[in-house]
């Protein structure tokens, strides 16, 4: 639902469910925040949480694609594919933009689509891809080749967003064509064919956004860095590094291939070979590691060796893999397999091989469901961990410093509710499940529990059913009240379920499994009841059919057959008709009798009708008469007649009819009698030869016909007024009367549905209904396999609504303005009802996500968020608070902390006013999290900034919030200590150092499988010890890996973590054969027994430089370790673009400002290279650089965060200065001295203040010495050395500009609540 208070019809779109021909499609939001999947040509946006649907974002057919979205009609019909492309409109692949909230409040920013974080990408079996925004519901951009080019109409495989200088869009067209696209401006950057192989799957690299690879289904695996992009005159290119490997080992698939290769050489992987499939994905915990899954084989890929690292086999009683998904925290491996169970993978310690722990049924079987269900496709809520990990007590970060070394260090939750994860599954039957795993590591043993499930289409649809009930369907039960209009619609699906549909919800309120083949036929009994049939072909040598009927109790779901024969028809069922009030039911049949049913509790056959019947309507509930001025008031004798004879138990129903002949005739049915209604016949008789009349609808007093020659005809049985015109289009199909009510000047209006599955909407009460007709907003041959008018209108101003049932299997609801000049205010649905409030805030318009987000920030009481709601569980105390509250300043809801004030103190006020519309709603969070929010609330303002980063599923944020603590205590520490560490360290010109002396670092005792596993915190360590650790992690991986180029990288390795031994051992180990024998020989010499003379120094250097310059940096930096020049190895290897392994040497061997410069050039790198703001500024804060840290907010337009990083190290550095003073001082040992060392601490801070302001100054001078130290308090304590206090001050000007211009921006912006 909008601010304008009118639900747009995108809300009422259904769509079907997924099959095999959508190729799995499926993503997560950053973060898990919300989850995408194609089904049919549509893309279906669902919240994980409440497993609830957020939107449908429809895929237009081809022939509206190449127009711009301005000059777009109007897209709801758009996903009906035209006839020439309905069976290759698939929606293959959805991609959601990892670009973050903008915080850039410059209205050319806020107006502009292409900023949103909210940006889809969307590619289907046409070739075609779309840039959606799911806020605006709009197609921003179409990505289009050469239309003159063959490959224009290759289909999506696979889509990926990668980060260069600007945001980019790669795709798989077709088999082997791979595309990079500026995601800006659409046009087409650069083009790879890796024919013949048969590309599969794209993927970014975590720890570098410019890094992608993609996999084959013959193990061909492609690594690529878009490097730079350059934009000449309104075009451009982009330079893309290459790396072509190979899986080696693999099962070779060719003959499988082979097997079911059945399309053109231009499909793409997933329509050549449906039942095959190749996923890869990049390792969250370590950089250069790729997990690939072909058929039955698991591959650990080493992308720095280009060699498999382990190679693991499924099981023969497991299906083939369908898809893998790693764990963010822990070395798990998630796999889905075909048959729909999920095989759980945990690395061995020590190694980069994976064992298979557990099983799990994916799709438990339920009832007798035939054919089963299949898995599509598998993702992961990624948004749970962070938070209950945050949450937990073990992460709050320690400030007491236990060893001489001042280590502090992040422990992750060892808690067993913090170990669950969820999964989230699709399935063909338009069901998503939701599931917890809770895996124990130490039993490796997992408890699975199905915790959600949302339930869509079940089937493809086949009919549409719209109960519009009668007086008499009341009366005929003894009522005294009309039967109401309920917001049902049933649709029939070919798979023989019933499911019905709630409009007011747009959801899927029951499924009735009625029959085992497809529902042929669906009408309403009244509000309460439906019946359908189905038939069969006889399997016996009479043939013959066996037809099946069945009435259906919506209130109780009981099935009850009737007209059960034993023996085969000859002739099938070919519609029902079931009259307005449900009493009575005609059965047609092929060339058969017309049967007349009493519905009564046992259904009885009135009589048979042998008419040669080409279609039959019942009269509908008789319209109330137009009105110009106010509404008809109906005379006391009509209302009494309409009374007295609807009271009666026999009251008679009509229905009209037409012949093959052409003839017309109206027969009414009273009890078991049927008689001709004896109509006024039309003053000028229809001609036979126009047409055979195909579609009919009656509403008293008028009957309206169709026929197969496109002509409407339509005559009142009262007076035998006439009159007809011609579509101009093919025969007419279906013909509905739209609802009336008082008050409205038009009693005609009629939907027609024509042959080519097309509609229009004419009124006959004009004098022209051609000219004033409502085209269908598309072009000629839209699928529309059924519609039918919404009778839920109760009022003139109220719009028409059409329900419509798609060739996609998708049901819409359609607003219809006959009035171009009016514009309706009214809304589809009168209230849109669900289940439970959809808590996402990242669906808020930007400003008040924006504000939601520093509200977390500045810290909330928890109290704020639920005291509307009355299933709240605090106590009573917690309600009598909110009580007294209600009436006064909102700003009491704020939390009270101890940091100094920045920007504007109103602000906060204001904010919660803006939000007031979503709490009232309970649209913000839900109790879960706001249970997750109290607990770390006052922790620390670290750990409110990583909750309201998470909460918009900004990981990366999160993450640099958690570990801005250990960054700066680390730079605090190592400034403090930074004398005595020089003092201590070894001269490197002592000629009597021997190898193990000049490598402190390495021990050799160390057992690598002890090494911690830091979580997704791995992307952002800097420690010396967690960079060694996570080098000599991977140096255990790579010894069986052999030929020259590995041994060389494995030399590096040892080199790098300071274990010249092990380097000198692999040297020698070359055979004598080998073309690199003597140059290993060398530096084996060289790095064993080299003395660290002046000149000796002085030769090394220039060969290592020579070295350098003939491609063997590697052999040169060897030689420079040797002598102990790691600064110039650790430059030399930047330079290389080495950057993990000159962190690694610089961990190993330097200190102090050595180390330092090199994690700044490396912060450098990663902020302008690789776009990663966020572990660039871990990397500046480590290395002391927090000017350059503040620089590279400011120039990324993010105030708010540069004020937050401010109280944030204030807060840090104050509590390590207070730590350090405690240790120094003795500390109290009950409350009482602590009480009294405070008041001690308060008196002498006031003495020393009144002996500076002097003696004779005495009047007011404890106000003043009070204010002084207020404002002592509110001093921002910053510990870098190059900023001034003008730079804080300016912080927080900008800071308070900022939150001035969003609270202009939340004042103009209306809320907008699904």
């Amino acid at each position: 639902m909008g601010g304008n208070g009118r639900t747009s019809t995108w809300d009422s779109i259904l769509p079907g469910p997924p099959n095999r021909s959508n190729g799995g499609c499926a993503d997560s939001s950053p973060g898990g925040v919300l989850l995408a999947y194609g089904a049919g040509s549509c893309v279906v946006v669902v919240d994980p949480r409440s497993m609830q649907m957020v939107s449908v974002l429809p895929m237009p057919p081809p022939s509206s694609s190449s127009s711009s979205p301005q000059q777009q009609l109007p897209l709801l019909l758009a996903p009906f594919p035209t006839a020439a492309s309905a069976s290759a409109s698939f929606v293959t692949s959805v991609r959601w933009s990892p670009q973050p909230l903008s915080h850039d409040l410059s209205s050319a920013v806020q107006d502009d689509p292409f900023n949103s974080h909210l940006r889809l990408a969307v590619g289907d079996r046409q070739g075609r891809i779309a840039l959606w925004d799911l806020r605006s519901r709009q197609i921003l951009l179409w990505f289009d080749l050469d239309s003159s080019s063959s490959s224009s109409r290759l289909g999506i495989q696979d889509l990926c967003w990668i980060r260069s200088d600007s945001w980019l869009l790669a795709s798989i067209h077709g088999p082997s064509l791979l595309v990079l696209w500026d995601a800006a401006s659409g046009r087409c950057l650069w083009k790879y064919d890796a024919a013949p192989e048969y590309l599969s799957c794209i993927r970014r690299d975590p720890f570098d956004g410019r890094h992608f690879c993609t996999i084959s289904l013959h193990g061909f695996l492609l690594s690529a860095i878009a490097l730079s992009f350059r934009s000449e005159d309104g075009g451009g290119e982009v330079d893309v590094s290459l790396k072509e490997m190979r899986i080696n080992g693999i099962t070779d698939p060719s003959s499988e291939l082979h097997k079911s290769d059945k399309e053109s050489s231009n499909s793409p992987a997933l329509v050549a070979f449906p039942q095959f499939f190749a996923k890869l994905c990049f390792s969250p915990l370590w950089r250069n590691v790729v997990f690939v899954t072909l058929s039955r084989e698991l591959v650990v890929f080493d992308l720095q060796y280009g060699a498999s690292l382990s190679l693991s086999q499924v099981p023969r009683s497991c299906g083939k893999f369908l898809d893998l998904i790693p764990d963010p925290d822990t070395d798990l491996l998630y796999c889905a397999h075909l048959d729909g169970k999920l095989s759980i993978w945990k690395r061995k310690q020590g190694e980069q091989a994976h064992i298979l722990c557990t099983m799990e049924e994916l799709m438990p079987s339920i009832g007798s469901s035939v054919p089963s269900p299949s898995v599509l496709a598998i993702s992961l809520a990624q948004s749970e961990s962070p938070l209950r990990t945050l949450s937990h007590e073990n992460n709050n970060i320690p400030f007491s410093c236990e060893d001489s070394n001042h280590v502090t260090d992040i422990k992750v939750s060892s808690d067993d509710n913090d170990n669950e994860k969820y999964i989230m599954l699709i399935s063909d039957d338009g069901k998503i499940w939701r599931w917890s795993l809770d895996f124990k590591e130490e039993a490796a043993t997992n408890q699975m529990n199905l915790i959600g499930q949302l339930h869509l289409l079940s089937s493809t649809v086949s009919t549409l059913a719209v109960p519009c009930p009668s007086l008499l369907a009341t009366l005929a039960r003894g009522g005294n009240n009309p039967a109401p209009a309920v917001p049902l619609v049933a649709l029939g699906t070919q798979n023989g379920s019933i499911d019905l549909i709630d409009v007011s919800a747009n959801a899927v309120t029951v499924s009735f499994s009625v029959h085992t083949s497809t529902v042929r036929g669906l009408r309403w009994l009244g509000n309460s009841r439906l019946v359908s049939f189905s038939y069969n072909q006889a399997n016996d040598k009479t043939g013959g059919y066996i037809n099946k009927l069945v009435v259906t109790c919506v209130r109780s779901g009981l099935n009850k057959s009737f007209r059960v024969l034993q023996k085969p028809e000859r002739a099938p069922i070919r519609a029902l008709r079931a009259s307005s009030s449900g009493r009575y039911l005609l059965i047609l049949f092929r060339d058969a009798p017309v049967e007349v049913w009493a519905m009564t509790k046992t259904p009885i056959m009135l009589r048979s009708l042998a008419l040669p019947f080409t279609v039959l309507e019942w009269t509908l509930p008789a319209a109330p008469r137009p009105s110009q001025n106010k509404p008809s008031v109906p005379t006391p004798s009509e209302s009494k007649t309409t009374s007295s004879d609807n009271s009666t138990e026999d009251a008679s129903e009509s229905f009209a009819f037409a012949l093959v002949n052409g003839a017309l005739g109206v027969f009414e049915v009273q009890g078991r009698r049927i008689r001709d209604f004896r109509p006024k016949w039309p003053s000028s008789s229809f001609s036979p030869s126009d047409g055979l009349v195909t579609a009919m609808a009656y509403r008293l007093p008028h009957v309206v016909m169709g026929d197969r020659m496109g002509n409407i005809r339509w005559w009142d049985v009262t007076t035998g007024f006439s009159s007809s015109f011609n579509t101009h289009k093919e025969g007419i199909r279906r013909i509905k009367f739209s609802p009336v009510v008082t008050g409205d000047r038009s009693r005609g209006r009629i939907a027609v549905l024509f042959y080519d599955n097309t509609f229009s909407i004419f009124d006959l009460d004009t004098a022209d209904p051609l000219a004033n007709a409502v085209l269908q907003p598309q072009s000629p041959g839209t699928l529309v396999l059924e519609l039918d008018w919404l009778p839920m209108r109760t009022s003139k101003d109220e719009p028409l609504v059409l329900c419509i049932a798609g060739a996609d299997s998708s049901f819409r609801l359609i607003e219809i303005n006959m009035d171009p000049s009016k514009v309706t205010k009214a809304r589809i649905a009168k209230e849109r009802y669900r289940p439970m409030p959809l808590s996402a805030p990242i669906v808020f318009p930007i400003p008040h996500a924006l504000a939601l987000k520093m509200i977390l920030q500045m810290g909330v009481k928890s109290l704020w968020f639920n005291w509307n709601n009355s299933n709240n569980t605090y106590n009573n105390s917690s309600t009598d608070i909110l009580a007294s509250n209600n009436n006064s300043d909102l700003r009491s809801y704020m939390i009270e902390t101890e940091l100094p004030s920045i920007g504007d103190p109103v602000v906060a006020e204001l904010l919660l006013k803006v939000l007031e519309p979503y709490r009232k709603e309970g649209c913000i969070m839900d109790e879960d999290r706001v249970r997750l929010y109290e607990k770390i609330v006052n922790k620390g303002p670290t750990e409110r900034y990583a909750f309201a980063a998470a909460i918009f599923g900004e990981m990366s944020e999160a993450l640099f919030w958690l570990q801005l603590p250990n960054a700066l205590l680390h730079f605090l520490h190592k400034s403090s200590s930074s004398n005595s560490s020089v003092s201590q360290s070894i001269p490197v010109s002592d000629q009597s150092e021997s190898v193990s002396d000049r490598n402190p670092s390495f021990d050799s005792s160390l057992d690598p499988k002890s090494n911690k596993n830091f979580g997704q915190l791995n992307a952002m360590v800097f420690k010396k010890e967690e960079l060694w650790s996570n080098a000599n992690e991977r140096i255990s991986w790579h010894d069986k890996l052999d030929g020259e180029e590995a041994i060389q990288k494995r030399v590096h390795e040892l080199v790098s973590v300071g274990n010249l031994e092990g380097a000198v051992s692999l040297l020698l180990s070359t055979p004598p054969e080998g073309t690199n024998f003597y140059p290993n020989a060398l530096r084996a010499v060289v790095l064993s027994s080299a003395v660290s003379r002046s000149l000796h120094e002085l030769a090394v250097k220039v060969v290592a430089a020579n070295m350098v310059r003939t491609d063997k940096s590697l052999s040169g930096i060897h030689l420079l370790c040797a002598v102990g020049r790691y600064q110039e190895a650790c430059s030399q290897l930047q330079d290389a673009g080495c950057w993990t392994d000159a962190a690694t040497l610089a961990a190993t061997h330097l200190h102090g400002s050595d180390y330092s410069r090199v994690l700044q050039r490396w912060a450098d790198h990663v902020l302008r290279n690789e776009h990663n703001i966020w572990r660039a500024l871990i990397l500046y804060v480590a290395a002391g650089a927090l000017t350059e840290a503040l620089a590279a907010l400011r120039n990324n337009k993010q105030p708010d965060t540069a004020a937050l990083f401010l109280l944030a190290c204030h807060d840090i550095y104050t509590k390590h200065l207070n730590n350090i003073n405690n240790n120094l001082s003795p500390k109290p040992t009950s409350t009482e001295e602590k009480e009294n060392e405070n008041e001690k601490e308060n008196e002498k801070e006031k003495q020393e203040l009144k002996e500076e302001k002097g003696e004779g100054e005495r009047e007011g001078e404890d106000e003043d010495v009070s204010n002084e130290i207020e404002e002592k308090k509110e001093k921002i304590e910053f510990p870098g050395k190059n900023v001034d206090e003008e730079d804080l001050a300016a912080v927080s000007e900008f800071f308070g500009q900022y939150q001035r211009k969003l609270i202009h921006l939340c004042m103009d912006t209306l809320p907008f609540i699904h």
